[in-house]
């Protein structure tokens, strides 16, 4: 991740769930750029953030290492209370 995006999650003006949909959108277009899928917030309680794979992410079996690897990894850095889960399949 560079500076600026670095920066952007760490700026302690804005609300922290505004601060963690950002660092997770800088970690989606990584994951996008190199797997073709995506990661999104769907939900912050202050304790746990449900994010919610597309594209290419969506249903991969390596999906959860992604999750508990290195996009908890990453958002622990800088968020080390918060609890990171998939969000419940939507119905279809």
């Amino acid at each position: 991740m560079d500076l600026q995006n670095a920066n952007a999650a760490e700026n302690t003006d804005a609300p922290a769930e505004e601060r963690l949909a950002r660092l997770i959108e800088n970690l989606s277009s990584y994951i996008e750029f190199y797997h073709g899928g995506s990661v999104r917030l769907v939900s912050f309680d202050g304790k746990v953030a449900q994010v919610e794979f597309g594209g290419a992410c969506e249903g991969c079996p390596l999906s959860l290492n992604t999750l508990h690897g290195w996009i908890a990894g990453t958002i622990h850095q800088f968020f080390p209370e918060v609890v990171i889960e998939e969000a419940p399949a939507s119905p279809r």
